[in-house]
């Protein structure tokens, strides 16, 4: 049997980061450059991308960033061919792009509700297809699907995030099941309540109290905490793991009262 360092060891390997300038991706991205992997950062503003990869570097990791459209075929297409122009492979693919709306029910509009369907589901699915044929094609890969405890259950004011989720979790087990017997694992990594930016602003004391009161451990996650969940499932550490939801929640899917 390999020793651990091995089994979570990512070297030689190209991991695509979608969403990877952000606070939580940005955590993963670190945690895979550090476990060997170089790290295409993917997003849109260039001064993010430039403080994450300052701290990759930092850490003695290896990444590049690649501005993207990523509700965009051809946007992702092109990302594919950059990537493999200037890595030479994928292996490993995120998808951690959100955003989100605390909108009441009644007021939400087809603009909002496009706008949060089009990032949160269709730009998934987009980058499924696009990559995910690359790594069928290749015999190999990981993808992880960044989800959300709204995912499983229901929360209170966030209708279309939630529905957008749900079906993000849905479309992964599917593709799991799908792409198994060709070498390539799909999974949804969970993150219960962690402070980032497209949350803070449904963050108010009221939400935060009722957040904790529900979870066990009585505090919010750090993004440090999801990258060895991220970093398992991207290794030869997880081999045997797909179509798993990998729940990162302090243990608020597990409180009832």
């Amino acid at each position: 049997m390999k020793n651990p360092a091995e089994l979570f060891s990512l070297d030689g390997k190209v991991a695509v980061v979608i969403g990877g300038t952000g606070e939580l991706c940005g955590a993963i991205s670190e945690a895979f450059a550090k476990a060997g992997a170089a790290v295409a950062l993917v997003g849109r503003d260039p001064a993010k991308a430039k403080t994450r990869q300052d701290r990759i570097a930092a850490g003695g990791g290896k990444s590049d960033f690649f501005p993207c459209d990523v509700v965009s075929k051809s946007g992702l297409t092109k990302l594919l061919g950059d990537v493999l122009a200037r890595l030479g492979r994928v292996d490993i693919l995120v998808n951690g792009a959100g955003v989100n709306s605390a909108t009441p029910f009644f007021e939400i509009s087809e603009e909002e509700l496009d706008r949060i369907l089009t990032v949160n589901l269709k730009g998934v699915m987009l980058a499924c297809q696009v990559f995910g044929k690359h790594m069928v094609g290749q015999g190999a890969g990981s993808i992880i699907n960044v989800g959300s405890a709204s995912g499983l259950i229901p929360l209170s004011r966030v209708f279309t995030y939630s529905a957008s989720k749900a079906a993000v979790h849905n479309l992964s087990k599917n593709l799991a099941r799908e792409w198994a017997a060709k070498g390539v694992r799909v999974n949804v990594l969970v993150p219960g309540f962690f402070p980032a930016e497209q949350n803070r602003k449904v963050l108010n004391p009221e939400r935060v109290a009722a957040i904790l009161a529900r979870t066990p451990m009585a505090r919010f996650g750090q993004a440090e905490e999801l990258a060895g969940a991220a970093l398992l499932l991207a290794s030869q550490a997880g081999g045997f793991i797909t179509g798993c939801e990998l729940v990162v929640d302090g243990g608020f899917n597990a409180m009832t009262i």
